[in-house]
This record gives C-alpha cells, sequence and structure tokens, in this order.
C-alpha cells in the first residue's frame, strides 16, 4: 500500500512532512510526498497537513480520483481535519491501518456550460466596488423548473451538509448532519423578512438568475467568474464524493461541539 503525505507548504514545514513519511515507510508502505495538490495520484490513501482550505484544495482533486484522506490542522480552525497537530503521528496509523469512511457530498455546479465540483459551497455575491456599495441584489431562483421565488439581499449560498457549518452558517444557515441527502440555500443578509434558509432533496437541481445586475460567483471560497443576467447558473449533486478516514463517524459531533462553541 502507498500513502501520500500533501502539505501546505505555507504552513508546514517540509521537515514535518518528511518525518511523517519516514513513520509511514517504516510501518512498512510506501510514502510519497506533494506540496502540489494537482500532483497527487497514484496512492491509496492521503494525509493532508494545514488547514481548512488545504483540505478543501485536497477533496477536490481526490474527489476524482477515489481517495480517502485524513486531515491533521495545521490552521486556525480545522473543522474538516480529523486530528490536530499533535496528532500527526496518529493520522499515519490511522492511514495504515485503515478507520471507517464518511462519504460526503459535493456540489457540481455549472455556468454557461462550464462545471466545477465544491464539498462546502457555492455563493453568489455582490462585488465591493463603489458601483455595488448599499444596492441590494434580487435572484429569482427555480428548483426543479418550478419557481422558488424571488430573494433581494447581498448574495446567496448553496452549501452541502459538510458546508452547512461554514459560510452558510455564519449567514444564518441550520446545520445539516452529513448523512442528510439534502442541500441548503441559504440568504446573505436577506432583505426581507420572508428571505429563510430553504433545505431541499439533493436529488433536485436549482437554477438561479439574476434579475438587474452582474455579480460574482466563489465555489469553495475561490472566485469562478461573473455571472451576468443573461446567464445560466445551475447547481445540483455532483457525481462525485470527497472521502473521510476517521476514527468513528460519531467524531462528528465532538468536533462540532468544540469547534463551534
Amino acid at each position: 500500500m502507498k500513502i501520500g503525505v500533501y502539505y501546505n507548504a505555507e504552513q508546514v514545514e517540509r521537515e514535518v512532512a518528511v518525518g511523517l513519511a519516514e513513520r509511514i515507510q517504516s510501518s512498512g508502505c510506501g510514502a510519497v510526498l506533494f506540496s502540489d495538490v494537482n500532483e497527487v495520484k497514484g496512492v491509496d490513501r492521503l494525509i493532508v497537513l494545514g488547514g481548512d482550505g488545504t483540505m478543501l484544495r485536497a477533496a477536490k482533486r481526490t474527489s476524482e480520483l477515489g481517495i480517502p484522506l485524513v486531515g491533521v490542522n495545521f490552521g486556525r480552525l480545522g473543522f474538516l481535519t480529523e486530528f490536530e497537530r499533535d496528532g500527526a503521528e496518529d493520522a499515519v496509523s490511522l492511514a495504515v491501518n485503515g478507520g471507517e469512511i464518511a462519504v460526503r457530498s459535493m456540489l457540481e455546479v455549472n455556468l454557461n456550460g462550464v462545471t466545477t465540483h465544491c464539498l462546502n459551497e457555492c455563493a453568489v455575491l455582490h462585488g465591493v466596488s463603489p458601483e455595488h456599495a448599499n444596492r441590494v441584489a434580487r435572484f429569482s431562483v427555480a428548483i426543479d423548473g418550478s419557481g422558488a421565488g424571488e430573494f433581494h439581499g447581498d448574495g446567496l449560498i448553496v452549501c452541502t451538509p459538510t458546508g452547512s457549518t461554514a459560510y452558510s452558517l455564519s449567514a444564518g444557515g441550520s446545520i445539516l448532519t452529513p448523512d442528510c441527502s439534502a442541500f441548503l440555500l441559504t440568504p446573505v443578509c436577506a432583505f426581507s423578512m420572508r428571505s429563510r434558509p430553504i433545505v431541499f432533496p439533493d436529488s433536485s437541481t436549482l437554477t438561479i438568475s439574476l434579475v438587474d445586475r452582474n455579480l460574482l460567483l466563489y465555489g469553495d471560497g475561490v472566485f469562478l467568474g461573473e455571472v451576468k443576467a443573461e446567464d445560466v447558473l445551475t447547481v445540483k449533486r455532483s457525481p462525485r464524493t470527497a472521502r473521510f478516514l476517521t476514527r468513528s463517524k460519531a467524531e462528528y459531533f465532538r468536533r462540532l461541539t468544540e469547534k463551534i462553541n
């Protein structure tokens, strides 16, 4: 078995990753180091050293390859990581010996035929330039072709259960446990009292249209492009999934209590 170690070079010294690779090799497995997520391939499991942003990049890459990953937090919050930095050797043991696999759903976001895949969320937001300041954006939303209404505010977030504890939560959205077969639509700074988060089945296709002006599209915090009034933006469940190695699926609630509180 071959185990990869992907580390964020801006947060983690190479010597730390090398030390973990040596531990992997002493356990009888092959080890490969990666500092560029796009180079990750040819391994059976992947240890990720970094914060939640690093985990999101790794999850997007490994979802293409079907590689389970386990994270060690070298960032601030580390909600997506299984271990804190002092538990890096435990991450090696988990990667070598195996554990439960938590399968997380992802979003497929399509803007005018260009598709990307997101683990947490996609967000349509107005910019911060002077012409956008203090202007309320208007969105028309349809779910499976049926109108779900018009929303007024600073933006809209569509998130997975994994992403319900990220940007959506800070915007007032509910928490969805990872095993929910649902997505959450959360308005950002809604201008209407009726604009509340909506939970809908992840078998649905959501179409977002802009009523009056151009906005910006982000996926897992990465800028994806500008959305214009005539554009077609659809969001649905991705055929890809992110696979996380975990000591126990009940660890989710421990991390939820520790990180959110």
